[in-house]
């Protein structure tokens, strides 16, 4: 899959999450929907992608990727 479709991915449950009060909230939901639902394959790629500046990924969505666990 192409880092510009798993940016726009990730940004988009970004744009979900980010209606929760607290801001620790919104990056758990995030990295725990990306760790639950996405293939290992992918959390690598993305994880990758934010280690080489992650161009396109917003703020919230940025630190929940810098806070997944490593497939």
């Amino acid at each position: 899959m192409s880092v510009e479709h798993l940016v726009q991915m990730a940004n988009d449950i970004g744009h979900f999450f980010a209606a929760e009060p607290k801001r620790s909230d919104a990056v758990a939901g995030i990295a725990g929907h990306i760790q639950r639902f996405w293939d290992p394959r992918m959390r690598r790629q993305i994880a990758a992608h934010l280690a080489a500046g992650g161009a396109g990924l917003e703020e919230l969505t940025r630190e929940a990727v810098a806070s997944l666990k490593p497939p």
